[in-house]
């Protein structure tokens, strides 16, 4: 990991980045160094003041510039859709920088800007372990899963989504391990969508006074309108340049938070006041029973990036194998940015709500919602001029709408490619392919809609229950596909029930307030479900499994892809080879 960070900074390609970012790096570097700046801190924002809000009217000028740039790249992505292909995986032509932005952005939704910040305002950088956790998962993710799953799903049958790929994977003619992973999709993509959309009613509720239902609705139509139009190669543009956006703002508001507050000094002062030490102990109060199954409970999230469809389909567009290398490294340095702005944020922010610079936003009896999920939020409008306050707040935005419009697109890839293709059996032209699609986005939307009526929803609650059902259903089952020859249609299906039902179960099982279960109930459910899938998965495979030379054959094609070696059979041709990039002949 040490070796990708260098290389990043390293990158021959970093210009790409550079040139991107470059406009969004010298409003805040200018802002920074500017005697207009320091004028601004200690006339607008004094130490000890309550602050000032910035003016609605110019926040709302930078979110209409933010609006109709995502909805212009949804158009450009309109134009380029042409075929099921090019709707569900973009055509296989993401470049490694755009691959990696457009994954992290997927993957850290409104969760990144709200959830993880408001966990750690309240218990402290304990909670950063889950921020630990993720980046360890999700950088051996890359490592081991990008290569080969790019391979593997051209190799089995040119599969485009997650179900098609095991279901090809293991010569699953019953079709049964499709219709089990997508009905697993959509019932737990709902359930995630929901969470962009209770973090967006939040959001405008909180930044403009609108009624919660209204601001969840807006947010859901913008998605919705650019997801249905421009298919995968919309959504991964628009999150690529959601992530920068994101990386900015993330840098942006600590460091203005530790001017305003006077350093790291008086970050320290203004945590004292709480009289809570824990909340700068990496241990928190310590590590007895329950401590330590928080413990394994933050760092066990890592875990959920190896079933996550919404990122893992990245790695199936990526142009060859060879650009999962390159990819991991602009993802490291993005995603090291993003998680170390997002805890500074959260505990730089409890320290100015302490000392009165911000509202308390400690949840309090009585009153409805999360308010310390709204702490970047409220910092973003506290501490800068208005249209920069639209700016960093339109990252929250775009960490909500690129998740959101990432797993609506692989919900309806679920349910057009596995579940109605599978029932009909029927060839599907690209034109009723696209349509039914776009069909299932908007009812997908309309449900999680439903679900998202109630403003008491915790967007980190929806989220982890979420996570922890794709982590424990598909993250074994995706391990074993590519290292384990041995893995039957049997095994995957039942492994897949059995970690679906054993989180779900032990979510509701160990929440009923029973004091002797406490220890339980601290356990993350990712953790019984991961494993419970891995052991039936084995089990099952290992009592199921009969040698069939064509699997053997194709998985020793995928893994000679992966390591850059020549396709044994002479059929995939690399990018060095050929001058295209993996063509199948």
């Amino acid at each position: 990991m040490y070796q990708d960070a260098v290389t990043f900074l390293k990158y021959k390609d970093l210009s790409t980045m550079m040139t991107l970012s470059k406009h969004c790096a010298r409003v805040v570097a200018g802002l920074i160094i500017s005697e207009r700046f320091n004028m601004y801190i200690t006339t607008v924002v004094p130490a000890g003041a309550a602050g000032t809000t910035a003016n609605p009217a110019g926040i709302a000028i930078a979110m209409i510039i933010y609006f109709v740039a995502m909805i212009l790249i949804g158009v450009y992505g309109y134009t380029r859709s042409k075929s099921l292909d090019d709707y569900m995986l973009g055509g296989r032509d993401l470049p490694p920088f755009v691959a990696a932005l457009s994954a992290g952005a997927a993957d850290m939704s409104g969760w990144l800007m709200m959830g993880l910040p408001g966990a750690m305002y309240l218990s402290g950088i304990f909670n950063g372990w889950i921020a630990i956790g993720l980046t360890v998962g999700a950088w051996i993710n890359w490592l081991v899963t990008a290569p080969r799953l790019r391979a593997y799903t051209e190799v089995a049958g040119d599969s485009i989504t997650v179900p098609s790929f095991f279901s090809n994977r293991t010569h699953d003619t019953s079709k049964i391990i499709r219709y089990v992973a997508g009905i697993i999709i959509v019932v737990f993509f709902t359930l995630y969508v929901s969470s962009g959309m209770v973090a967006g009613g939040t959001f405008f509720h909180s930044t403009f006074g609108w009624d919660y239902h209204v601001g969840m609705v807006f947010v859901a139509g913008i998605v919705i309108l650019y997801t249905l139009v421009g298919g995968f190669l919309a959504v991964s543009w628009t999150d690529m340049v959601q992530g920068l956006i994101m990386m900015v703002a993330l840098v942006a508001v600590p460091i203005m938070g530790l001017f305003v507050i006077g350093g790291f000094g008086g970050v320290a002062a203004g945590l004292s006041i709480t009289g809570d030490n824990s909340l700068l102990n990496p241990l928190g109060t310590g590590l007895d029973a329950v401590g330590w199954m928080d413990w394994i409970s933050n760092v066990a999230w890592g875990l959920g990036y190896f079933g996550m469809p919404h990122i893992i389909v990245r790695f199936m567009a990526l142009r060859s194998p060879r650009q999962a290398t390159p990819a991991r490294r602009f993802w490291l340095g993005w995603m090291v940015f993003c998680l170390l702005g997002t805890g500074m944020t959260a505990i730089i922010g409890r320290a100015m709500s302490e000392q009165g610079i911000i509202p308390d936003l400690m949840p309090k009896d009585g009153v409805e919602g999360n308010p310390q999920e709204t702490v970047f939020l409220v910092m973003g409008t506290k501490l800068f001029p208005a249209v920069l306050a639209g700016f960093m707040l339109a990252a929250i935005l775009a960490a909500i709408m690129s998740t959101v419009s990432s797993q609506l697109l692989v919900t309806s890839s679920a349910m057009v490619e596995d579940i109605y293709h599978g029932a009909t059996k029927k060839e599907l032209s690209d034109y009723k392919g696209v349509l039914l699609g776009r069909i299932t986005v908007l009812l997908v939307s309309i449900v999680a809609a439903l679900l998202a009526i109630d403003p008491t929803n915790s967007v980190l609650g929806l989220v982890s229950f979420a996570w922890a059902g794709f982590g424990a259903a598909f993250g074994p089952i995706v391990i074993l596909s590519l290292y384990w020859k041995k893995l039957t249609w049997q095994g995957a299906a039942s492994g897949m029930v059995a970690g679906a039902g054993v989180a779900v179960l032990w979510n509701k099982a160990f929440n009923n307030g029973d004091a002797s279960w406490v220890v339980y109930t601290h356990l993350y459910e990712i953790v019984p479900g991961f494993l419970a899938c891995l052991l039936v998965a084995w089990l099952i495979s290992q009592a199921t499994w009969r040698d069939d030379p064509q699997i053997l054959e194709e998985f020793e094609r995928a893994v000679a892809i992966a390591k850059g070696r020549p396709d044994p059979k002479g059929l995939l041709v690399t990018f060095e080879e050929k001058g295209t990039e993996s063509v199948a002949e």
